[in-house]
């Protein structure tokens, strides 16, 4: 619970339904941003402070103390807010399902200094909590299985770890995990990995990786086209329940 942003609607005679109306978002959006890990887009955390009489910082002093880089951050902010969540990965383990091993070993080899490769750790992992929340987004991630055996620097250990948290994830009631079987050859999924969320508006933005830094799109006709790509994708990959013995069962193969 956001006890600061709380108390202080409370001494400015503030409600939920107030706010909204102030800031142009659905009241249940409003309500959302007392709960832990919800904060509003930058412009409307400027609103609601000044509504408030209150300093960013006082409201939301994580925003003051982000480690993600400037151009992720308006996806960070999406993913908080978003109801659902679609992510496909041809070659990872997707970020927020990963152990703090596995997302350093991603990164290993890039120009980066050690505090810079710290705060990028820490950012991949504090953005999973959106996954703890008491009301969770619907999280379906799509993997293709030849990631479930691929070494990490032959480090058997951290392997094992990772797709062991996998499966625990895979299991929750808000995640669902499916594999595409390694052996499907060409399917839409080479194009590489991309993730849509679903906002409470109703509108669909899009995450898609590249080697360079990745694109943020909320344009319509390019969201479509990854709809339309992912559900090829889903199309090709097995059952809830086949993927997570199959998680198993590569987990095993790790010991």
């Amino acid at each position: 619970m956001n006890h600061a942003l709380q108390e202080a609607m409370a001494e400015a005679g503030e409600t939920a339904e107030s706010l909204a109306a102030q800031t142009g978002v659905d009241p249940k959006t409003a309500a959302r941003w007392i709960s832990p890990g919800r904060v509003p887009q930058p412009r409307r955390r400027v609103t609601v402070a000044a509504i408030l009489g209150r300093d960013v910082g006082d409201l939301w002093p994580d925003v003051l103390k982000r480690r993600e880089p400037q151009w992720l951050r308006k996806w960070v902010d999406w993913e908080r807010e978003a109801l659902a969540l679609r992510w496909f990965e041809h070659c990872w383990i997707p970020g927020l399902l990963q152990t703090e091993a596995y997302a350093r070993a991603t990164l290993a080899g890039e120009a980066l200094t050690t505090g810079e490769m710290d705060d990028l750790v820490a950012s991949r992992i504090e953005r999973q909590a959106v996954l703890r929340r008491d009301r969770p987004p619907l999280f379906v991630a799509v993997i293709f299985e030849g990631v479930l055996y691929q070494s990490v620097y032959g480090d058997r250990g951290l392997m094992r770890e990772q797709i062991e948290q996998l499966a625990h994830c895979a299991a929750l009631p808000m995640v669902q995990v499916h594999i595409v079987p390694k052996d499907i050859g060409m399917y839409p999924g080479l194009g590489g990995g991309f993730i849509i969320a679903e906002l409470p508006s109703g509108e669909h933005v899009a995450h898609v990786d590249s080697q360079a830094p990745a694109q943020i799109l909320n344009e319509a006709t390019d969201v479509a086209t990854l709809s339309r790509r992912w559900e090829r994708i889903r199309g090709e990959a097995l059952s809830r329940n086949q993927s997570l013995n199959l998680i198993r069962e590569a987990a095993e193969s790790w010991t």
